[in-house]
């Protein structure tokens, strides 16, 4: 991606065969990297590859190659431009050398030589002479993507490049797809049917269903979502399918005997099978065995808001080869205290532990498998550990809590896996560093961090009296948690952002409210919008209204209150209705004066406090943040109504005052008009009013009434 520009960008494609709707408005989008797209058979998958190659003629849309529209292109023009394809069933020449394919499309330019091509795939190497009708499938495959990356192309798009190989040539296929995105001299658009496959080469996978681009979610969740993939993709376990549940067999079995000792229970398959998958080394069935006992549910599940909701286990996770003796220490308090445990051991030496989840099977959920955790360096293994740990725990069900201990390391290490749980499942670290500045442990998380006072090496009179502590608070909080009954006067809650300068927009839609809801305000400090948008991820919101995105100016400009890149992603994720405004969209936070960047001499400020100075926006970043902003907009499939105060976007920029600025308004307007592809659903609203008239908040209140049905307690009334 250059200057921002996705390498490929497909806008409202429409494609028919005759008078069959075969792509009905696919949107795509692919940044940098790696991009897998999956989907049943005869969902369109192929035939979006063919008409991004100009084999099949577009009806209405657009595809962008790096900005450049390409449609309507002939095929070689699309390949010279720089698109490397590798079709559905090889098609290779059968009396043509393996040689001669390559030299037929070899040229001295690029990073692609003939040489390259040898020493990756060296079994084409040793079958140089042989002719591609000679070849086995495997070969031809690997055949087929060196003929394409011999083009040295921007772009390659790949239509089930696994299809039909044996597991042992799909493995060598997932690990050259893996370097490919690693090496980034390519970026990658896989077509592909196995789902292990998929989810292995990719960040992100495209789910597509009936022409469309159904979804686009994080490759670890739809790897362990079972319920998705058989929604979405017809895999997993089938309705007619009516042999027992082996968990279920054995939960009724432990409930008949009443037996209350734990026991190990191993699975052939810790993984659905497919027709492709590979055989399950004894390690990896050893790693994800489970303990199982009357008073623990450990069914490995996607993470979901209501399986913790009466979750039964606690993790206590660490570095075991380091801080054993301490977090067995803290095991041993929590079952004491009647709490069933798992201890999960995240060491990158290679030491075994005798934990309950061994760091080997949490090694496994990297993308790389175990050779992305044990590297031989320490830096990029326990980088490695933190992104697997953070899989692994998706791939969770049934937690009551989570605790650990440990100096920085250890903190940064969990800190990312605990931050995924939902709000109010009970996090407590003990850590050397809980004392200090904490927010990039924290983030927008209910982590309690507990300071270690002495460093935690060892049991003394110290750490045995801290570590007993957190083990006791933590198990307090669990129970607590089991007994709380909800106030069945609790009343759905509605997140409202806000800033100083929209305060009376809040304030006015609060007000309207607060009969029927309950209102939580986040201040749009940075953590405050991520705030909301975890509690939203976690069911604890039934709406949101985002009236103050200010975040995003600090993100654009280098401010001290920024948003990050997945601002909006909550709403996309629920697809949820979602209210928005431009709320303070016309300021960029910097501490006191001396703290802003030289950069910026000759801007606009305006002294909010001693400690907090503002500087206005200016039409270029305005362009930007609207341009931003919509692209989040385009991604959210439920109601969007996003409205654009033309009075003023806070109470600076109202007329008459400092921050008054028609022009760059009227640029952030343009920009996300430009942008949103707006339709009966996705909606910008422009209202002549201040975001802090009584009209504007009353408008608020008449799309959110017409958006969302009001609590039966409210109808009642």
């Amino acid at each position: 991606m250059v200057d921002g520009t996705p390498i490929l960008e497909v806008r409202d494609l429409n494609v028919y065969y005759g008078h069959s709707h075969a792509l009905q408005g696919v949107d795509l989008t692919l940044g940098s990297g790696v991009l897998s797209v999956v989907g049943r058979n005869g969902m369109g998958k192929t035939t979006l590859c063919q008409t991004i190659m100009g084999l099949v003629p577009a009806a209405s849309g657009n595809i962008s190659l790096a900005g450049q529209s390409i449609v309507g292109q002939t095929p070689a023009r699309i390949a010279r431009m720089g698109i490397g394809y590798v079709p559905q069933g090889r098609r290779l020449w059968p009396s043509l050398t393996v040689d001669e394919h390559l030299r037929l499309v070899a040229s001295s330019r690029g990073a692609w030589t003939i040489e390259r091509i040898y020493a990756t795939f060296p079994r084409l190497a040793e079958r140089r002479r042989n002719n591609g009708g000679q070849l086995s499938g495997g070969e031809q495959q690997m055949l087929a993507i060196s003929r394409a990356l011999l083009l040295n192309p921007r772009l390659l798009v790949m239509d089930e490049p696994t299809e039909g190989l044996a597991p042992v040539i799909v493995q060598q296929v997932e690990d050259m797809l893996i370097r490919l995105g690693q090496e980034g001299d390519v970026d990658v658009l896989v077509i592909e049917q196995n789902i292990g496959v998929a989810c292995a080469i990719a960040q992100e996978v495209a789910i597509m269903v009936n022409g469309r681009i159904n979804r686009v979610m994080d490759s670890a969740l739809l790897g362990g979502d079972r319920d998705l993939q058989q929604a979405l993709l017809g895999v997993g376990r089938h309705a007619h399918d009516e042999t027992p549940d082996p968990a279920a067999t054995r939960q009724e079995a432990a409930e008949t005997s009443g037996e209350d000792s734990l026991q190990r229970i191993y699975l052939s398959n810790p993984k659905i099978p497919t027709r492709w998958s590979r055989a399950v080394p004894v390690h990896v069935i050893e790693g994800a065995a489970r303990t199982s006992s009357s008073i623990s549910a450990n069914n490995v599940l996607p993470l979901r808001p209501a399986d913790h909701s009466r979750g039964s286990t606690v993790i206590v996770a660490g570095t075991l080869d380091t801080k054993g003796v301490e977090l067995g220490f803290i095991a041993d308090t929590l079952k004491a205290r009647g709490v069933a445990v798992r201890l999960v051991d995240l060491s990158t030496s290679g030491k075994p532990s005798g934990a309950d989840v061994p760091a080997h099977a949490v090694a496994a959920y990297h993308p790389r498998g175990h050779s992305g955790v044990f590297t031989g360096d320490r830096g990029s293994a326990v980088a490695g550990m933190t992104e697997a740990f953070e899989r692994w725990m998706r791939a969770q069900s049934q937690v009551a809590g989570v605790i650990s201990a440990g100096g920085s390391g250890g903190t940064a290490l969990v800190s990312p896996a605990f931050r995924l749980l939902p709000v109010g499942i009970p996090k407590i670290i003990v850590s050397t560093v809980a004392s200090g500045t904490t927010s990039q442990y924290v983030g927008a998380s209910d982590i309690t961090l507990m300071n270690a006072v002495a460093d935690i090496q060892g049991l003394n009179s110290i750490t045995r009296e801290i570590l007993a502590n957190a083990a006791n608070a933590l198990a307090g909080m669990v129970m607590a948690r089991r007994t709380a009954v909800a106030d069945a006067t609790d009343k759905p809650a509605v997140g409202i952002t806000m800033f100083g300068v929209t305060t009376p927009c809040v304030q006015q839609v609060a007000a309207g409210l607060s009969d029927a809801y309950d209102v939580l305000v986040f201040h749009a400090t940075g953590t405050g919008g991520r705030a909301m948008e975890q509690l939203l991820d976690s069911g604890k919101l039934s709406a949101v209204l985002d009236l103050t995105t200010t975040e995003v100016c600090d993100m654009v400009a280098g401010g001290v209150f920024a948003a990050d890149d997945t601002r909006f992603e909550a709403p996309i994720r629920t697809g949820l209705p979602y209210i928005g405004a431009c709320g303070a969209l016309d300021m960029v936070n910097f501490h006191a004066p001396d703290t802003v960047p030289e950069r910026y001499q000759g801007r606009v400020f305006y002294e909010h406090n001693p400690q907090i100075t503002l500087m206005r926006t200016t039409p270029e970043e305005n362009t930007k943040m609207g341009q931003w902003i919509g692209e989040k907009l385009n991604r959210m499939n439920g109601p969007v109504r996003f409205l654009l105060p033309e009075g003023g976007v806070s109470a600076l920029s109202a007329p008459g005052q400092a921050f008054h600025d028609p022009a760059a308004d009227a640029a952030l307007f343009a920009a996300l008009e430009s942008t949103v592809r707006q339709t009966s659903t996705r909606q910008l609203i422009r209202t002549p009013f201040n975001i802090n008239d009584p009209e504007f908040a009353a408008l608020v209140l008449e799309m959110f009434r017409q958006l969302h049905r009001p609590p039966a307690r409210a109808m009642e009334a």
